[in-house]
């Protein structure tokens, strides 16, 4: 096993410089200290030797998602990366998340993540909810163990590093074809309300293009907040389609198990990045 540094020291890092045209990793080396994480030592080479150096980031607390990268090839927070918990005997490599275009150093635009969230329909309550809605007399309590279901997915921070570890997004480029786990999780979210009226299934298996997803938990195991995607969000929406579209039983009675929601409206194709 690699020793790590429990004290301050000399450390090397290896960032990526450059753009869209080309670039590489620059060498750096500075003094570090103890309790210092990976964002830390960015913002000390920013300060001290190279102020030119792009570098996205916010409140420095793991809430905000900003300051995603790879760090020795895997994506993390930065800041939420000690430098005492990796290898200390060779470089720390940070370079941008690969799932999106690059603009500068190591930041990227991750734009299509929003231009992909506007697609999904918003909560819809049902429509016997729409008329004289009287929150205070209780028209819209649920039970604690639907509350349970999908408060998980309302930690998302939104850093998109289960979209840069996507091999469907990160590999294969499939932008066009794929929401990510992300949005599987955000439609899962609503699909999985009590009180949401829409039935946005025909999107999450056509444009969202959850059956192109394996299941191979690699989202789950990079998220900081230790949400389960795969098994709470994926798997469940993925059940339902397979539920609604191929269950030859339901086919035989004519049945289908949508509780009597209604189709989402139309949507515009989803965007290119």
């Amino acid at each position: 096993m690699s020793e790590t540094l429990t004290a301050g020291g000399t450390r090397k890092l290896q960032i990526w410089r450059g753009d869209l045209t080309s670039g590489q990793l620059v060498d750096y080396e500075l003094e570090t200290e103890p309790g210092m994480v990976v964002l830390d030592a960015v913002l000390e080479i920013q300060r001290s030797q190279a102020p030119d150096l792009a570098v996205r980031w916010n409140c420095k607390a793991a809430k905000c998602g900003s300051c995603s990268a790879e760090i020795n090839g895997k994506p993390r927070l930065m800041c939420k990366t000690r430098l005492d918990h990796l290898p200390a005997d060779e470089p720390i490599t940070v370079e941008p998340m690969r799932a999106f275009p690059l603009i500068r150093d190591l930041v990227t635009d991750v734009s299509w993540n929003y231009r992909v969230n506007e697609q999904i329909t918003p909560f819809t309550p049902r429509e016997n909810l729409r008329e004289g809605v009287d929150v205070l007399n209780g028209d819209f309590l649920i039970d604690q163990s639907e509350t349970d279901r999908i408060s998980e997915f309302r930690k998302c921070i939104e850093c998109f590093m289960c979209q840069d570890v996507c091999h469907i997004l990160r590999d294969h480029r499939m932008h066009n074809r794929y929401y990510g786990p992300r949005f599987m999780m955000r439609i899962a979210s609503l699909d999985m309300h009590p009180l949401d009226g829409v039935d946005r299934l025909d999107q999450i298996a056509d444009e969202g293009g959850i059956g192109l997803c394996n299941i191979t938990k690699c989202c789950t195991e990079v998220c900081p907040e230790n949400i389960h995607i795969t098994d709470n969000a994926i798997i469940p929406m993925k059940e339902r389609v397979v539920d609604q579209r191929h269950d030859p039983i339901l086919k035989i009675l004519g049945r289908t198990p949508n509780k009597g929601r209604s189709k989402p409206p139309a949507r515009s194709a989803t965007p290119e990045l």
